[in-house]
């Protein structure tokens, strides 16, 4: 996927800032090759009982050292390729008009064959479907953001700082996971032996763990919702599916910097206090049923 990458960043970023997970390939010949590349090894997981963990801790304080240097900051995995038809120009509007954080709308790219090398895949393969779930916050102003506060995987983000969105959703998060259906079985494969204790209690990657056959339906339902990015009645501010977290009302109170007290609340524990208020429920439900007479 590396080549792809550079493809479609390397006329807008400046600097990369990737880091290396103990690749066994040739990702760090390809790496070394580009001169904006500076290659870091990942550091030891913070949280050795959890893989997704130790990255959330990462990407929380990898962009502050663009502060006072960058206009924007991209935090992204290989395969999210960022996407407007005008991008470079609709960056610099967004930040004369005062925004901060640019929310993009998720889609689950999909192709049946690998692409070609060499190739700009927001041109060559423009089909996908939308995907809530992967409507993410990738870049924002390092220089008015404080904390990006992201949630496991990115997925969604609570932001501290100046926070201003921009007045309509136009850039798309183009999400090529779903590229030849043999290759991304064989990589689910290998990533389910580096998950984690934590990562199998939260059902952080649980699709790593997906047979072949339940892999198919997945592949089968994103091709059966396919659209194609590329048109210009698109309008996706308009047409794409889902919710969108940064238009709910507590990130809008974030931007007048009234802080809900649920921010402050750990992902984790939240999440960990659903099973005990079902327990606990449960009990309840026996005790009352021993008390209906027969």
């Amino acid at each position: 996927m590396l080549p792809f990458f550079f493809s479609h960043y390397d006329s807008l970023v400046q600097r990369y800032i990737i880091y290396n997970h103990a690749s066994t390939d040739n990702s760090q010949e390809i790496l070394r090759l580009n001169p904006k590349v500076e290659l870091r090894a990942m550091p030891r997981y913070s949280n050795p009982e959890s893989r997704l963990g130790s990255s959330i801790a990462l990407e929380e304080t990898c962009w502050t050292e663009s502060r006072g240097i960058a206009d924007w900051v991209i935090v992204t995995d290989v395969d999210e390729h960022l996407y407007h038809p005008d991008l470079y120009h609709y960056l610099a509007q967004c930040r004369a008009q005062g925004v901060t954080i640019i929310p993009a709308l998720g889609y689950q790219m999909l192709s049946e064959q690998f692409p070609k090398q060499k190739t700009l895949l927001c041109q060559s393969l423009t089909r996908g479907a939308c995907d809530a779930v992967y409507s993410k916050l990738n870049i924002f102003s390092p220089n008015e953001i404080d904390a990006v506060n992201f949630r496991p995987g990115r997925h969604s983000a609570a932001p501290t700082g100046r926070v201003v969105l921009p007045a309509r959703d136009e850039l798309l998060l183009l999400h090529y996971r779903y590229l030849d259906f043999e290759r991304v079985r064989k990589r689910y494969a290998q990533l389910l032996t580096r998950q984690q204790k934590t990562d199998f209690a939260m059902g952080w990657g649980f699709h790593y763990s997906w047979s072949s056959e339940q892999l198919r339906e997945t592949w089968k339902l994103i091709g059966s919702r396919l659209v194609d990015i590329s048109q210009p009645d698109l309008r996706p501010w308009e047409t794409h599916e889902g919710p969108r977290w940064w238009r709910s009302q507590d990130l809008r109170a974030r931007e007048n910097q009234q802080v809900p007290p649920w921010w402050r609340s750990p992902p984790i524990r939240r999440r960990r206090s659903f099973p005990i208020v079902l327990h606990s429920l449960m009990s309840w439900l026996k005790k009352w049923k021993r008390r209906i007479p027969i």
